[in-house]
């Protein structure tokens, strides 16, 4: 019964209300509000998006040229550092060289030296020679020629200049040879 009286107050309802209204809903009017919204929250995002992007690339530059200026500023004080290490090590190969040529010179003047012979040996060389040519001169005048008092003389002579030579003992001999073989005569 119940059931009954429900389904009465709602014929009841209809009846007085009528037919239903035909609503005209344009879905494309709908659809382009709907279209306006979303371009709308779009362009507000990308919007933003961009403003962040911007204040990022400004951040960022600023950060930059900091880190540029502290860059910069590093690499001149390498370039300094390397200026000095490189002048120090342009004046050590300096100094090298300049040891190297003056090594080089003190080699050529020992070499020099030692071409040089000794001026002892040298002096004595020369004794030995001027007595050398005394005894033969004196040892021609005496048997090419037989002039003996003037080969006597000249072996005396090297007998005076040259004592302690090779020479002063041969013309000892043959100044002993002379007496030998003129005993009269006075040399």
């Amino acid at each position: 019964m119940a059931e009954d009286r429900i389904q009465n107050l709602l014929q009841d309802a209809d009846r007085t209300l009528g037919p239903p209204i035909a609503v005209s809903v344009e879905l494309s009017a709908i659809r382009g509000r709907a279209r306006k919204r979303r371009f709308a929250r779009l362009a507000t995002s990308l919007g933003a998006g961009v403003v962040l992007i911007a204040l990022a690339f400004c951040i960022l530059t600023a950060v930059d040229k900091s880190r540029e200026k502290e860059k910069i500023a590093a690499m001149q004080m390498q370039v300094k550092q390397l200026q000095v290490q490189t002048d120090a090590t342009l004046r050590l190969i300096q100094e090298v060289l300049q040891d190297e040529r003056r090594q080089r010179r003190l080699d050529k003047l020992y070499a020099e030296l030692a071409s040089i012979p000794d001026p002892l040996e040298e002096i004595q060389t020369q004794v030995d020679k001027t007595g050398f040519i005394l005894v033969y001169q004196a040892d021609q005048m005496y048997r090419e020629f037989k002039l003996i008092d003037s080969a006597s003389r000249m072996y005396r002579r090297v007998i005076e200049l040259f004592p302690q030579s090779r020479w002063a003992e041969v013309a000892r001999q043959r100044l002993s040879q002379i007496q030998e073989s003129q005993p009269n005569r006075q040399i």
